[in-house]
């Protein structure tokens, strides 16, 4: 079996909320979000209220519920590895745009220092982002012509043969799709940018 065919299972497992599969994915992915968000956490201002981990969690969290829900198209390790990148860039960028907002500007603190940071408890994130809660109410949300979307997605289908049997353009159901997974992670909490 190839390294690309291998992937693809991991890849459907955890579209199937495998917890062993999800814990594998982020086993393998986690030192380089936690890298590439570390990189680009530049102000020391900014590390007082948050690390690698947090946007670690907050990617892998986006990630399962948008693979659960069969948004992703993902063929080869090296796309997931760049989308996840581009998604801890992302939520970094959006989590120091709130944190500047007038109110909470982070840039006014004098020091926090580490004291922050060490009060932080440590979340295994693995059991967090494999969980099958976040999955279970996402999925709940959605109404029954999205979940039958999702579930076809999510077991594989292309979205060709999707829209041909639900006699709509694939465009139409991708964007039907992409909406629902949008509202979703709004109401969630979730980062709608990635």
């Amino acid at each position: 079996m190839t390294d690309t065919e291998e992937f693809q299972i991991l890849i459907r497992k955890v579209r199937a909320g495998d917890t062993d599969a999800s814990r594998e994915f982020v086993n393998t992915y986690e030192p380089a979000i936690r890298r590439a968000a570390r990189i680009r956490i530049l102000d020391p201002r900014l590390t007082s209220l948050l690390d690698s981990s947090d946007i670690m969690q907050s990617v892998f969290a986006s990630f399962f519920v948008r693979a659960a829900s069969g948004q992703y198209e993902l063929e080869e390790p090296q796309q997931v590895l760049a989308l996840l990148v581009s998604m801890s860039r992302k939520k970094l960028v959006d989590y120091a745009r709130k944190q500047a907002a007038s109110r909470r500007d982070y840039r006014r603190n004098r020091r926090m220092g580490k004291s922050m940071q060490a009060a932080r408890a440590e979340v295994d994130p693995a059991q967090q982002v494999a969980s099958a809660e976040l999955v279970a109410e996402f999925r709940k949300r959605l109404s029954p012509e999205e979940k039958t979307l999702a579930d076809l997605r999510a077991n594989g289908e292309a979205w060709d043969a999707i829209a041909t049997a639900q006699g709509e353009s694939a465009e139409a159901i991708r964007k039907k799709l992409e909406r629902a997974v949008a509202r979703i992670s709004r109401d969630l909490g979730l980062d709608e940018e990635d």
